[in-house]
C-alpha cells in the first residue's frame, strides 16, 4: 500500500494541540502519528488524502494554533510492519503488566503479559488515557462480571478484562481497521471470551453489563452516555476516558442527568479518566 507522510508544524507545539490535532486527522483517513521537533508526522494511504478535507479540518480546528504541512510520497512497503518495529516499544502498567508486540522479547516477570500487533490502530496502552483504564482493571474485581469494551481499538482493555477474570466481554469499534485488528490480538492473546462488534452505540440492545469501558472522545462520549447507562446494571460501574481534565464537569454532568454517581477519576498529563456508579 502506498503512503503519504504530511508533516505538520504547531504553533504552540504542545502535547494538547498535536493529540488534537491527531485525534482530528484520524476521522479523515490518518491512521499513525509520530511526534516530531516542531509538530507531528501523520501518515495516511494515499487513495484516502484529500487536501480539500484536509485544509477544511485546518481551518475549522477549534483550539488557538497555527497549524501547517507539508506532504511526501513514500515508497510502497509495509507501513504497517515498519511502524510496529520502530515505534511500538513495550510498555509496562505499574509492575504488574507489560504490553508488547510479537517483534518484541521483553523479559521480566509480570501477572499479565498482553501481545498487541496495533496495525496503526489506536489503544496500545502508550496513550496517556489507555493507560489510566488500564491500571483501573488492574485493581478491580472482574471475576465472573460482563464487560462493554466501546472504542475498543486494538482490544488492549478487554483483553486484560478477560484475563482479569470477566466471564464476558464484548468490544465495540466503529472502525473496521480496529475491528479486524482486534479480532487478531484477541486470537494472539488466546482469550475465547470476546466477542467483537463493529459500529457504534447503536448497536446496544438489550444485553447489560456490570463494568463499562469507553476510551473515545468528550463529545461522542456525552453523547452516548444515555445508551451507555440504559444497558449499565444495577451498581454497575462505568469507566470513560478521551478527554482532558478540564472537561470533567461536562461528562460528570452528563453523567448525573442519567442516573449515574461520580465515584472517582485519574489523570494523567492533563489527560483524565473518570469513573461512575449507577
Amino acid at each position: 500500500m502506498k503512503y503519504l507522510q504530511v508533516s505538520f508544524t504547531c504553533e504552540p507545539n504542545t502535547e494538547i494541540v498535536t493529540d488534537v490535532l491527531a485525534s482530528e486527522l484520524s476521522g479523515i483517513g490518518f491512521d499513525s502519528f509520530v511526534p516530531s521537533e516542531s509538530g507531528v508526522d501523520a501518515y495516511i494511504p494515499e487513495s484516502l488524502f484529500s487536501v480539500e478535507k484536509l485544509d477544511w479540518l485546518i481551518q475549522h480546528f477549534y483550539l488557538d494554533a497555527r497549524i501547517g504541512y507539508m506532504f511526501k510520497k513514500l515508497e510502497d512497503k509495509n507501513w504497517n510492519e515498519e511502524w510496529e518495529k520502530n515505534y511500538f516499544n513495550p510498555i509496562v502498567i505499574d509492575d504488574k503488566c507489560i504490553i508488547h508486540s510479537s517483534f518484541h522479547k521483553p523479559e521480566g516477570e509480570y501477572g499479565y503479559r498482553i501481545l498487541i500487533d496495533p496495525k496503526m490502530a489506536f489503544g496500545t496502552g502508550h496513550h496517556q488515557t489507555t493507560g489510566l483504564i488500564l491500571r483501573e482493571i488492574l485493581t478491580m474485581d472482574l471475576q465472573q462480571k460482563s464487560v462493554l469494551d466501546m472504542g475498543c481499538g486494538t482490544a488492549v482493555l478487554a483483553i486484560l478484562a478477560s484475563m482479569r477474570g470477566a466471564q464476558r466481554v464484548v468490544a465495540v469499534d466503529i472502525d473496521e481497521w480496529a475491528y479486524h485488528n482486534a479480532l487478531e490480538n484477541i486470537q494472539l492473546n488466546r482469550v475465547d471470551n470476546i466477542i467483537v462488534k463493529l459500529g457504534g452505540a447503536g448497536l446496544l440492545g438489550n444485553e447489560t453489563f456490570d463494568v463499562i469501558f469507553a476510551n473515545i472522545n468528550r463529545n461522542i462520549l456525552s453523547e452516548d452516555i444515555p445508551s451507555y447507562a440504559n444497558v449499565l446494571n444495577n451498581k454497575g460501574i462505568l469507566i470513560m476516558s478521551g478527554f482532558y481534565k478540564e472537561d470533567m464537569d461536562i461528562i460528570r454532568r452528563r453523567c448525573e442527568e442519567n442516573g449515574l454517581s461520580f465515584s472517582h477519576f485519574g489523570e494523567s498529563d492533563n489527560w483524565a479518566a473518570v469513573t461512575c456508579v449507577k
